[in-house]
């Protein structure tokens, strides 16, 4: 339902071409406007919104800027294909199985997606106060970092700064600047601390400087936060990982089990 301009404008203060975008971009992440769908021409847009033909091109121009629709002057624009996914968090808790890569590779290869993780940097640091605080370290303590960037057919998908406590890391490949067969899980298992639970924040952010440039993000638009704290047996936490990604492209499923 798009609402009266006249009571947009009280409340909204955006340019209209985001306002448009905005309405088009819901419809599309809600499946009204499916993949592979033409969206409504720039004639019937110019009606909906009472705008003019340069303001629906630009907010027409946002979508393509955020890989959501493709094309090209003279044709319909139309959804992209496959831009949306959907994300199972719970797929990836259990360690791999010997050989295989790690879960979340190994998830994206099974739904067709090329998948690639690049190590950026492994240091020993004083991590943010959430994540200390989810890792029981005093102010000032450090713990290993390991970052990363997640790519998704060659397309930058999630920056991953996972966090270890020193009496976990120390002296393990943890330390190493090189990638872990299997991913964490399965080294925390080998180590004595099989992750038995996590637990997930999840929030909306404006991206930071370096979130923007990492992840390629085009305009304001927001970012999906998830600090993930993992812990094993006796409740004990074994990593806080903060991962984040473009709000416009991810959703995350959880599926819960009445009881």
């Amino acid at each position: 339902m798009t609402v009266p301009r006249t009571d947009a404008e009280a409340f909204d203060r955006r340019p209209l071409h985001e306002r448009i975008a905005a309405d088009l971009r819901d419809e599309i992440m809600g499946g009204d406007l499916a993949p592979g769908a033409g969206l409504p021409s720039t004639v019937q847009l110019k009606a909906r919104f009472d705008a003019s033909s340069a303001t629906v091109q630009k907010a027409l121009q946002l979508l393509k800027d955020e890989g959501l629709v493709v094309g090209r002057a003279g044709a319909a624009v139309t959804v992209r294909e496959h831009r949306q996914r959907t994300l199972r968090p719970a797929a990836y808790m259990a360690p791999a199985r010997a050989g295989d890569p790690y879960r979340w590779l190994a998830e994206a290869q099974r739904n067709g997606v090329r998948a690639r993780s690049t190590l950026l940097e492994v240091a020993e640091i004083v991590p943010p106060a959430d994540v200390r605080a989810a890792l029981g370290l005093d102010d000032g303590s450090t713990a290993v970092l390991r970052r990363q960037l997640l790519t998704l057919d060659d397309e930058p998908a999630e920056l991953v700064a996972a966090y270890y406590p020193l009496g976990i890391a120390q002296g393990t490949p943890l330390m190493d600047r090189r990638r872990i067969q299997g991913g964490s899980p399965v080294l925390l298992a080998e180590l004595g601390f099989p992750p038995r639970m996590s637990v997930d924040h999840v929030s909306a952010r404006v991206p930071t400087q370096e979130q923007r440039a990492s992840l390629a993000l085009p305009g304001n638009l927001p970012v999906l936060r998830t600090l993930r704290v993992v812990y094993s047996d006796d409740e004990r936490p074994i990593e806080a990982t903060v991962m984040v990604k473009a709000g416009h492209l991810y959703e995350l499923r959880y599926e819960f089990t009445p009881g």
